[in-house]
């Protein structure tokens, strides 16, 4: 919080003030993901190890842990959208064999975490179908995908963007952008050798209700890559 001097009156921060609900209709969202295994051919920055493939019809949910049994009673809560496009968050409990699955279908799942005291000993695994729709690996307790898409009755805008590499390495990486019945197209593109990226929309993209926005990157040679997005979500 900034003070005036000499006042008692405070100026709450914005980011702040928007997760209290504090500005009209508007809300936020931080989106930041991990690519351990980044090579010379574009992947999406989440915990898989490949392009990320999107649901073309909503489905019940799978969620399975590596470790059996031994994660028994471990919570997993799933954010994403439900088949009307809304917003939904989902909380399951891993049965005796580390399965569980959900009653909700979903059309989009976007994030995942382990909600309860109980940490999970195995990677899980998130489907609808044969479809992994997110991953939860053991060291991070929780998704790490530059994934998302905006729910029905909202607008987004686009307000930062980041991109950081372990080694020092040749990047690209573009901000994927798909409307709804639409194709994926570049929002952006950017380039770098090793150095982290950071950037402040003045023009922000315009995300209509349904927009799917992801990160993809490809390396000189194999590294990790870490990125991330921020969202201000506006309700219609």
């Amino acid at each position: 919080m900034s003070y005036s001097p000499g006042q008692l009156n405070a100026t709450l921060h914005a980011g702040i003030a928007l997760q209290k609900g504090l500005i009209g209709d508007l809300s936020g969202i931080d989106k930041f993901g991990y690519l351990p295994t980044a090579t010379t051919s574009f992947k999406t920055v989440w915990d898989g190890d490949n392009i990320y493939t999107y649901l073309t019809g909503a489905g019940t949910l799978t969620v399975t842990s590596a470790a059996g049994a031994t994660d028994n009673d471990c919570e997993i809560t799933v954010q994403g959208l439900d088949a009307n496009w809304e917003s939904q968050t989902v909380t399951v409990t891993l049965a005796g064999s580390g399965t569980a699955t959900t009653t909700e279908t979903f059309i989009r799942v976007f994030r995942a975490y382990v909600s309860n005291g109980q940490a999970t000993t195995g990677a899980v695994t998130i489907a609808s179908g044969a479809t992994t729709v997110a991953l939860i690996q053991v060291e991070y307790q929780q998704t790490l995908m530059a994934v998302y898409t905006v729910p029905e009755g909202y607008t987004g805008y686009v307000v930062s963007g980041n991109l950081s590499v372990e080694k020092n390495q040749p990047v690209v990486a573009k901000l994927m952008i798909r409307q709804y019945q639409g194709v994926l197209r570049a929002g952006g593109v950017i380039t770098s050798f090793g150095v982290p990226f950071q950037r402040e929309w003045l023009i922000p993209p315009v995300l209509p209700a349904r927009t799917d926005i992801e990160i993809r990157a490809k390396a000189g040679a194999t590294t990790s890559i870490a990125a991330g997005f921020e969202i201000i979500l506006e309700k219609n």
